[in-house]
């Protein structure tokens, strides 16, 4: 990994670079404390009963959780948020978190494109749980000009 301080813009990039990585453990705690801050108090996050009830074959962490985990290292590499001008994913499978384990959610952020002119880079990050794929075409793209 690069740290940010040795970045000083897009030239110091190259496509395909692993920029950042991490791992974040979900647990049912976690579940409760996003839901107290988001106002997202549906029972799926939080009750086996009610979200097997709907099909499902758990508890399921929340969407925008996921996501808010997954560009965290991005933010950290780049030192500033101000710096992720973009970002977008598309929620292609749900993290199920066990009640005693919990889940573990890994990111891998890789420099996809560099935009010289403008100073931007497009970081595509790979987000894991359980080896499976759960956000799809998540790209951050980040001001280094």
């Amino acid at each position: 990994m690069t740290p940010a301080s040795s970045i000083r813009s897009v030239a110091d990039l190259e496509v395909g670079s692993v920029v950042a990585e991490a791992s974040f453990l979900l647990t049912r705690d976690s579940l409760v404390h996003y839901a107290g801050a988001s106002g997202d108090f549906n029972p799926i996050h939080y009750r086996d009963d009610i979200a097997q009830s709907v099909g499902l074959s758990g508890v399921l962490a929340h969407g925008m959780l996921t996501m808010g985990l997954a560009v965290q290292p991005v933010v950290d590499w780049a030192g500033d948020p101000a710096r992720v001008i973009d970002y977008q994913v598309r929620f292609t499978r749900p993290v199920f978190v066990d009640a005693t384990n919990g889940a573990t959610v890994t990111v891998v952020a890789k420099v996809g494109a560099i935009e010289t002119e403008s100073g931007v880079a497009r970081i595509d990050l790979t987000v894991t749980f359980n080896g499976s794929t759960v956000l799809g075409k998540a790209q951050a793209r980040v001001n280094l000009a």
